[in-house]
């Protein structure tokens, strides 16, 4: 599985007012997470945020992007120091084709950068047996009302750095903190933040120490169905003291989600919270869990985020910000730290751009790429296709390249993204499988459900057409290939991803539903 305290001028969120106990008399400190680590004597050692700086004083490069149509990169700064990142520039850089996000810079000046994780015990997706890259447009939120981007984590994404410095090893005491996605989680293994093997490979219990969120079972659980907020140590994931249970550690699901692991000699704890509001809440603080190999710990003081030690790869999820500390940070630093996060103003941003669609209207989608425009995206039973398709069809024909625009299933509750229902088969949905399109009835499993649910942006050829991304795996769009349909990504490993007209394949034109 597995800088000091400075004004924050011209930054555009509020600044967190913090009493740390410095020196044995209160200090009053306006401060960004990583200020008040210090502030606390447990300074960062690794902080890593796409969406905001982690000091007051800090201006440098956020995080790396790389464009699709070239391959070239740009660095995403705050707007300004110790301020939100400026999403506008991404937005720029990136228009009319693919991003990804290609570095996560380390905010602490050692150097603890994240980057695309090497093949380990588990081999990554990439042909070469690295993991995929994130979407640079995966998981939109504003901070104070400025737009940024989080890391959207799909399965078979993941980054690493195997020779970090500074960070806790062996039995040493540290902390960490991160602020992820509360709702977006399933039970593969294994969605972490922090501290891993330096080998990519599974070296034995108590060699690990990260943040793990979803609802996994198979090791360990806390109450109700999860998702929870545990640690994985290697070979368990622990809610407490126990080795599978923890009815103290609840399921928790807030849209923004405030996770709190830390560990020293034989003590460790779980904190967690809303990222929006309120304060943290302790869930678990003592001894190591009472399983041979974690007391004591084993640490090896390599960084991931969104896989296991071991490069386990199965896991999703959604990060935003998180830091690494050294020395086991106190319960009133930690308080401090979630006053600044719910300074921050965590909100959502729409997951949809370009034209709109209406829900409940019945659509057509015309493929635009040269020599294919009489073409629609259509389905022969399960199997999705393109087919010639016009006024003077058989009506079979037209209802079969007719879909009537739904709520996403996945995003209900919010209102964003589509599903899109078989116009010939109520009930019936267009999803992907093994990244073919496929159509099929609703089986009412959260899988599916995600599985089904599209999200749509200005066409990536421009001239008012439309690219359809899938929701769970936003480096992925509806593409015609061969006349066959997928969830295709730019350059990606298949023999449909290949970057050969990409961005005609995937734009289409939206016209009313022949059915």
């Amino acid at each position: 599985m597995v800088s000091k305290p400075s004004s924050r001028c011209g930054s555009s969120r509020a600044l967190a007012f913090s009493l740390i106990a410095a020196a044995g008399s209160p200090l009053l400190v306006a401060a960004a997470p990583c200020d008040i680590y210090a502030s606390g004597g447990t300074p960062c050692v690794a902080a890593h945020s796409t969406t905001r700086a982690l000091y007051s004083a800090f201006s440098g490069a956020l995080y790396q992007v790389k464009r699709g149509s070239d391959g070239a990169t740009t660095d995403i700064k705050p707007l300004a120091a110790g301020s939100v990142a400026n999403g506008p520039a991404q937005d720029t850089f990136c228009a009319g084709t693919t991003c990804l996000i290609s570095v996560i810079y380390d905010q602490s000046g050692r150097g603890n950068h994240l980057t695309q994780a090497p093949p380990g015990g588990f081999q990554g997706p990439e042909a070469n047996g690295y993991d995929n890259l994130a979407s640079g447009i995966g998981a939109p939120v504003t901070l104070d009302g400025q737009k940024a981007y989080g890391v959207f984590v799909s399965p078979g994404t993941g980054y690493r750095n195997n020779n970090a410095k500074g960070i806790a090893v062996r039995d040493e005491a540290e902390g960490m903190y991160a602020v992820l996605d509360g709702t977006h989680y399933n039970d593969g293994c294994c969605f972490d933040y922090g501290n891993a093997e330096t080998s990519g490979r599974d070296t034995g219990n108590g060699h690990m120490e990260t943040i793990y969120f979803g609802d996994n079972t198979v090791w360990g659980s806390g109450a109700g169905a999860g998702p929870w907020i545990m640690a994985d140590l290697e070979n368990g994931l622990f809610s407490g003291p126990n080795v599978k249970n923890n009815a103290g550690d609840p399921s928790i699901s807030h849209r923004f989600l405030t996770a709190v692991v830390k560990g020293g000699p034989n003590k460790w704890a779980i904190r967690g919270a809303n990222a929006a509001s309120g304060g943290l809440s302790t869930y678990y603080s003592g001894a190591r869990p009472n399983a041979a190999g974690y007391n004591p710990m084993s640490k090896e003081g390599a960084i991931v985020l969104g896989i296991g030690g071991d490069n386990s790869v199965g896991a999703q999820g959604t990060f935003y910000e998180g830091v690494m500390t050294t020395g086991y940070p106190s319960d009133a630093t930690e308080n401090a730290v979630q006053a600044d996060v719910v300074a921050a103003k965590y909100a959502i941003a729409p997951l949809t751009s370009g034209p709109a669609l209406s829900v409940g209207s019945s659509v057509s989608l015309r493929a635009t790429t040269s020599g294919y425009t009489t073409r629609y995206l259509a389905h022969t039973g399960a199997t999705v296709n393109t087919q010639v398709v016009s006024s003077s069809s058989a009506t079979a024909l037209k209802q079969q390249a007719s879909w009537t625009v739904r709520t996403g299933l996945a995003t209900a509750s919010g209102g964003q993204c589509f599903s899109f229902e078989a116009r010939d088969a109520p009930g019936s949905y267009l999803r992907h499988y093994n990244f073919e399109l496929r159509v099929a009835n609703s089986d009412g499993s959260k899988q599916f459900r995600e599985d089904a649910t599209f999200c749509t942006q200005a066409g990536l050829s421009g001239s008012g057409t439309v690219s359809v991304r899938a929701w769970g795996f936003p480096t992925r769009y509806f593409r015609h290939y061969n006349n066959g349909g997928y969830a295709a990504s730019n350059g990606g490993v298949h023999t449909f991803d290949a970057a050969g007209s990409f961005n005609d394949d995937v734009s289409w034109a939206v016209a009313t539903g022949f059915a």
